[in-house]
């Protein structure tokens, strides 16, 4: 079984966030802010007061920065980062609790400074900010005891008949006996007199007040025993002020002899007081902090640590001047490091072809980082404002858009009767042609063309006939079968309308087929129109090798290449003939010699001259 914080066995009791064993919350309050000021002055600025009693102190600036967190008690003693001294993070005792000081690493931290402590404290404190920068906002938060609630701490230290957070403590007995027993109290030890002390080192106080009345002590009993002081404790400190304690034994009063202490009256046994030892300050001595991380990750770069001189005294230890520790060889607060040689980028292969035949694609190129012995490591290696780009756009120019199409095919799809021959279709980027074809629009050629291989004899009712063969050697086809309604008679069959047979289920009489892929063939795009209407011109078409997922392929046979150039309209150029067209005067040249054939008058009287002229400039034209 489990211990509760009431400390019985077996108990579930916890304690709560304002400090109370089985408590519900709702003792304490939490006070929290942000110190949010704009500053102006270097130097200390006060941010917050920590009151007495307060528990769970979290001060953390907000992010990173130049300024320094600093804790003092009212009385103006220095805790952390006093007297423009920067102490190194650590742990350090004051205001009764223990404060955890962090400062983040400089160069792979965001994280500002922080003070934390459980608590509770047992004096006012003060929380201030060495201002060299722009305030980057001080959260701060902590916990007190509500109003109503009595303070352990508190509770632990009032007097006798003191209030209680302002009210006084009323006595559940007038017993005189118990106002005896409040008087025999020890008022040092807060314990019985006939009770033996447990004594703990740090628990006494260095001297007594000066208002505490001495404890009564008893009468001397004449006694064959008796306390006696044989020494002191040895010194906690070699230096620096410590603290000792005398040690008290019992003896025989006369012999001086040691006998147990059972021998003794426990009553009467001297309380141990606290005294000051070694009180001469210990030498200084240069306070070495951690190495920062290295300033780069690779290569040749720097690292930082504190030095500080440092006393200790009062098992304190203080920063000092410096010149306290010149009698010692001063170490170095910088030192160059290099974790490893820089790894470096290496373009292993040339630029690929352009992802797209035409218009805007991409090219890529293979880009590693390589270390400097010739492995291939992560990017994060190298210097990633150096990489080489390994992508790039490349523009492969403007695309058209042509129909492609293969040769029909050999086969018909019905070996007898009426079938299809088929071939493939496909609207494809034209980038080659220099002549400007259209896109491919609405008008999609043929994908089948009917044949016919003869008439098919009759069979059996819903006769099917064998199925073709595929209507394609390889890729996507399809089969034919002649479906017939016929009725079987002595000696042969009679074809019947269909309609005869609606009554049974008819078999399909197409199928689609696929043999065997077709691997890459030869596509191209309609004839152009001919360049010239006579005298020869030429016209073009595209042709490109596809493989069976319509995509660019070089496994085509050259030899079966289609022309992608050929000649055409090479007849020659024939006027046109009219019988209306004359001349109708005898000087008619005279008028194509002035170059009046351009007005519409000279042109119909002089028809057949102005003509021929037109004919022979039109035809010059086209030979160049």
């Amino acid at each position: 079984q489990s211990i509760g914080c009431d400390d019985y066995l077996g108990s579930d009791k916890v304690i709560d966030k304002c400090g109370i064993c089985g408590g519900d919350n709702t003792a304490c309050k939490v006070v929290s802010g942000v110190f949010k000021h704009t500053l102006t002055n270097l130097g200390y600025h006060k941010i917050v007061e920590i009151p007495e009693g307060a528990t769970k102190i979290n001060i953390t600036e907000m992010s990173k920065s130049n300024n320094y967190l600093a804790l003092r008690s009212r009385s103006g003693r220095s805790i952390i980062n006093g007297n423009w001294a920067i102490d190194r993070p650590g742990r350090y005792e004051g205001g009764g609790t223990m404060f955890t000081y962090k400062r983040p690493n400089e160069i792979s931290s965001t994280a500002g400074e922080s003070f934390l402590a459980d608590g509770p404290t047992n004096e006012v404190l003060d929380v201030y900010m060495i201002h060299q920068q722009p305030n980057p906002g001080i959260h701060y938060e902590y916990i007190i005891p509500g109003d109503n609630v009595i303070s352990p701490q508190l509770l632990a230290h009032r007097r006798p008949g003191e209030p209680l957070n302002g009210q006084l403590e009323m006595p559940e007995s007038t017993d005189h006996d118990d106002e005896d027993s409040h008087r025999e109290t020890d008022t040092l030890t807060g314990q019985s007199p006939g009770t033996f002390p447990v004594i703990q080192p740090g628990r006494f106080p260095s001297h007594q007040p000066e208002n505490q009345v001495p404890a009564v002590q008893p009468p001397r009993q004449n006694r064959e025993h008796n306390w006696k002081q044989i020494g002191k404790t040895e010194c906690t400190t070699t230096c620096g002020k410590g603290s000792q304690y005398p040690v008290f034994h019992c003896v025989n009063r006369i012999t001086h002899e040691e006998v147990p202490e059972s021998y003794c009256d426990s009553s009467t046994k001297p309380i141990p007081e606290e005294e000051a030892c070694n009180i001469f300050p210990c030498p200084a001595f240069w306070d070495i902090g951690e190495w920062s991380e290295c300033s780069k990750t690779c290569g040749l770069g720097m690292q930082h640590r504190q030095i500080l001189c440092r006393q200790i005294y009062a098992n304190r230890t203080l920063t000092v001047q410096q010149y306290r520790c010149h009698h010692l060889e001063k170490p170095e607060t910088t030192s160059t490091c290099q974790l490893k040689i820089c790894s470096e980028w290496q373009i292993r292969t040339e630029w690929t072809s352009c992802s797209v035949p035409c218009g805007v694609g991409q090219r890529t190129r293979d880009v590693k980082c390589v270390s400097n012995l010739g492995d291939i490591v992560d990017d994060e290696e190298c210097n990633m404002k150096l990489r080489p780009n390994d992508i790039e756009n490349c523009d492969m120019g403007p695309c058209a858009k042509s129909w492609f199409l293969t040769e029909w095919s050999d086969r018909c799809s019905a070996e007898c009767g009426d079938g299809v021959r088929t071939r493939s279709v496909v609207c494809m980027t034209n980038h080659v042609s220099s002549l400007p074809l259209e896109g491919c629009g609405n008008n999609r050629p043929s994908e089948t063309t009917p044949c016919n291989n003869g008439p098919c004899a009759g069979k059996v009712e819903w006769f099917a006939g064998s199925w073709t063969q595929c209507s394609i050697e390889c890729g996507s086809g399809t089969q034919q079968r002649e479906v017939i309604c016929v009725r079987k008679t002595e000696g042969n069959f009679d074809v019947l309308n269909p309609y005869e047979c609606s009554f049974l289920e008819r078999p399909p009489s197409q199928q689609s087929c696929y043999l065997k892929p077709c691997g890459s063939k030869w596509f191209h795009t309609e004839w152009s129109t001919c360049s010239k209407s006579c005298e020869g011109g030429f016209r073009v078409r595209e042709v490109r090798c596809l493989s069976d997922d319509m995509t660019t392929s070089t496994q085509c046979d050259p030899q079966l290449k289609p022309e992608e150039k050929e000649p055409c309209n090479t007849q020659d150029c024939i006027p046109e003939i009219d019988e209306n067209c004359k001349d109708k005067y005898y000087n008619c040249n005279v008028v194509v010699q002035a170059r009046l054939c351009v007005y519409t008058y000279y042109k119909t009287a002089c028809c057949a001259s102005c003509t021929r002229v037109a004919n022979r400039q039109s035809g010059f034209l086209g030979r160049r």
